[in-house]
C-alpha cells in the first residue's frame, strides 16, 4: 500500500476531472491536499469536504495559472499553511478547440501561458518549499496524445502539450540531483467536462474505446489518478524525466 502520510500535495485544476480524482487518491493515501481552481469554487469545496471526511487536511485556493502573480500568491498560501510542499501536479489546462487558421496571437499566448509557462513558474516558485529533508519530492505534468498526433481543432493545445513534455525533461535535468523527480503522465482520451466539448467527442470516445487492448476496461479519471499516485510515491524514485502513457494501449495502433 502506498503511504503518503505527512506529505503535502498541490494540484492545479483540482476541482474536476483528473485533478479531482487525483486529489482524492492522494488523500486516501494519507496526503494533505491543496486544491487549486479558477471558476469552480463549489466543486473545489466539495472535493475539500470529501478529503476532510478521509481525515486529511485540505484547502482550496483560487488562482489563474496564466497569471504569474496568482501563482506566486498561491505558493505563499501553501507555505503559510503547511510550511513545505512535497508533490506538485500541474493539471490545469486551457486553449480552446479551434483550427490553427482561426487562432489569434492572444489565443496562442493564452494556451502557452496556462499550459506551459505555468509549469515553469510553478516549479520555480515551489522550489524553496520543496527543499527539505525526507522522501524525494515529485513534480508531475499532464499531457495528451495531441503532443505527437495531429487532431482536429487541437493545434494550440497539442503544441502546448509537446512543449510541456520537453520542459519536463529539462526540469528533470536541473532538479533531479536536488531530490526532485519530474515526469509527465500522458492520458488517453478521458471523458471529462472539458473533453465532452471536443469536436466529434462522442464518436471519438467510441473509436478509442474499441482500440484499447485491456479487455474493455474503461479509461476513467480514477485510472489516470492511480498512475499519478504511483509517480507521487517512493516506488517511482528511479523514474525521471519520462512521459508515462496511460491509454489502455490505444496508441499502439499508430
Amino acid at each position: 500500500m502506498i503511504d503518503l502520510t505527512g506529505r503535502v500535495a498541490l494540484i492545479t485544476g483540482g476541482s474536476r476531472g483528473i485533478g479531482r480524482a487525483t486529489a482524492l487518491r492522494l488523500a486516501e493515501a494519507g496526503a494533505d491536499v491543496v486544491i487549486n481552481f479558477v471558476t469552480s469554487q463549489s466543486a473545489a469545496s466539495e472535493v475539500a469536504g470529501e478529503i476532510a471526511r478521509l481525515g486529511r487536511s485540505a484547502i482550496t485556493v483560487k488562482a489563474d495559472m496564466s497569471e504569474p502573480e496568482d501563482i506566486s500568491s498561491m505558493l505563499e498560501i501553501v507555505g503559510n499553511e503547511f510550511g513545505k510542499l512535497d508533490i506538485l501536479i500541474s493539471n490545469a489546462a486551457s486553449g480552446g478547440f479551434r483550427q490553427l487558421m482561426d487562432a489569434s496571437p492572444a489565443n496562442f499566448e493564452a494556451a502557452m501561458n496556462t499550459n506551459v509557462r505555468a509549469l515553469m513558474l510553478l516549479a520555480q516558485t515551489a522550489l524553496p518549499l520543496m527543499r527539505h529533508e525526507g522522501p524525494r519530492r515529485k513534480i508531475i505534468a499532464l499531457s495528451s496524445h495531441g503532443s505527437h498526433r495531429a487532431l482536429p481543432a487541437y493545434g494550440l493545445i497539442g503544441a502546448s502539450k509537446a512543449a510541456i513534455e520537453s520542459l519536463v525533461r529539462h526540469l528533470a535535468l536541473e532538479l533531479g540531483n536536488q531530490g526532485i523527480n519530474v515526469n509527465t503522465v500522458l492520458a488517453g482520451l478521458v471523458e471529462t467536462d472539458s473533453t465532452k466539448n471536443f469536436p466529434g467527442a462522442q464518436q471519438a470516445f467510441a473509436e478509442v474505446a474499441g482500440r484499447r487492448l485491456v479487455s474493455g476496461l474503461p479509461l476513467s479519471p480514477e485510472a489516470v489518478a492511480n498512475t499519478l499516485l504511483f509517480l507521487c510515491s517512493p516506488l517511482s524514485d528511479l523514474i525521471q524525466g519520462q512521459t508515462i502513457v496511460v491509454d489502455g494501449g490505444e496508441a499502439l495502433h499508430g
